[in-house]
């Protein structure tokens, strides 16, 4: 059941990421790649929502392992860092790894806070 729950969510996370994504792409700033800071932030956020929540196992497996984990990109992340030093924008590529680790933790942070909150609430 653990394979299907992660394969389910995973099938739903990469075609929200790309949908995601292609939406955010239009309205981006090519010096900076904004749609995979977006997409990597929320993530954390709904990450520190579910750890908040105390999500039972199955829906933490559904939602954390499988949708999350194919929902959020650090393989773009690198992919997008390396290339803005390649193409001599240091400057870009040093805000953009430290706006995605530094928002990355305060989204999670936040997310968790949310999470408790809506926890108490049920």
């Amino acid at each position: 059941m653990t394979y299907l729950f992660v394969g389910v969510g995973g099938i739903l996370g990469s075609l929200t990421r790309v949908m995601l994504e292609q939406f955010l792409v239009k309205k981006r700033n090519r010096t900076i790649p904004f749609a995979i800071i977006a997409i990597n932030i929320t993530g954390a956020v709904l990450l520190g929502m579910l750890c908040g929540i105390g999500a039972p196992r199955s829906l933490y497996i559904l939602a954390a392992d499988g949708f999350l984990g194919a929902y959020t990109t650090f393989s773009a992340f690198m992919y997008e860092s390396f290339n803005l030093f390649r193409e001599n924008n240091r400057l870009n590529a040093i805000v953009y790894i430290i706006c995605t680790v530094l928002f990355g933790i305060i989204g999670f942070a936040a997310g968790i806070g949310a999470g408790r909150i809506i926890h108490l609430m049920l």
